[in-house]
């Protein structure tokens, strides 16, 4: 039985902007936060261009959406992309938007969603402009959604030591430990999950190798972690905590 309180996201696909292999590693993510409701693929479907894209719209059940090129460049598409999803935020049927473009001219339509107090999903490849990816919720670098069939992973997982010479990540992770902690330091991993992605969107921890976030913090080896079992029959809950300095001995 389908779940009704499910978030009810639209996918709007810049299919000028976008590379076919994604659909279904794309999908797979928007799955993680909701239910697809709308999927539309903008562009010229005349053009041979987009030629890659036409068993994609078949086999994942996207819709699209026809947009001539009548002068040159793709702000038509843009265009035609930015009216629908202003259409669809005025329905008030949503909760969230999946925009998928590496194009800086959707970060005000981004913003102007997330003002409506609607989640806004970006996915772009890693040459999207910073505007763009803070102007979403969450950013996801398409570049992880496409695996190769001899490959479980992406990325192959950066060591203990790479981790620890990255000043940004290890900072990153502690103020977020330290914000969502409580008295005695420890703090749920969901929370500090959360407030990871508000201040850096573009997070992910499949772009260091590592399919959980839980897996990456373990792997860094700086932080104690624990399982806690909320009730009986209930999951346990993952807590981290900042591991204090060593005191050097005297």
């Amino acid at each position: 039985m389908a779940n009704e309180n499910a978030t009810k996201l639209a996918v709007l696909i810049d299919a000028d902007n976008a590379q076919p292999s994604i659909a279904e590693g794309l999908l797979a993510e928007v799955a993680k936060y909701g239910t697809a409701h709308v999927k539309r693929a903008y562009g010229d479907w005349t053009s041979n261009h987009l030629k890659g894209w036409k068993e994609q719209l078949l086999t994942q059940s996207i819709q699209p959406i026809q947009q001539f090129g009548y002068t040159s460049g793709k702000n038509a598409t843009d265009s035609a992309m930015i009216i629908d999803a202003m259409d669809l935020l005025y329905s008030g049927r949503f909760d969230g938007f999946c925009i998928v473009s590496s194009d800086s001219d959707f970060t005000r339509l981004a913003a102007r969603i997330r003002e409506s107090g609607l989640t806004v999903y970006g996915f772009g490849e890693r040459k999207t402009p910073d505007p763009f990816v803070a102007a979403c919720d969450k950013f996801i670098y398409t570049e992880i959604l496409v695996s190769k069939p001899d490959e479980e992973q992406p990325l192959k997982p950066r060591s203990a030591a790479q981790l620890k010479q990255d000043g940004g990540l290890i900072n990153l992770l502690r103020n977020a430990i330290d914000a969502a902690s409580d008295e005695d330091g420890w703090a749920g991993l969901g929370g500090v999950g959360s407030i990871v992605t508000k201040q850096r969107p573009n997070f992910d921890s499949r772009s260091y190798g590592y399919v959980k976030l839980s897996e990456l913090i373990a792997s860094i080896d700086l932080f104690e972690m624990e399982r806690r079992s909320p009730g009986e029959g209930r999951p346990r809950v993952i807590y981290v905590r900042n591991r204090p300095p060593r005191r050097e001995a005297g």
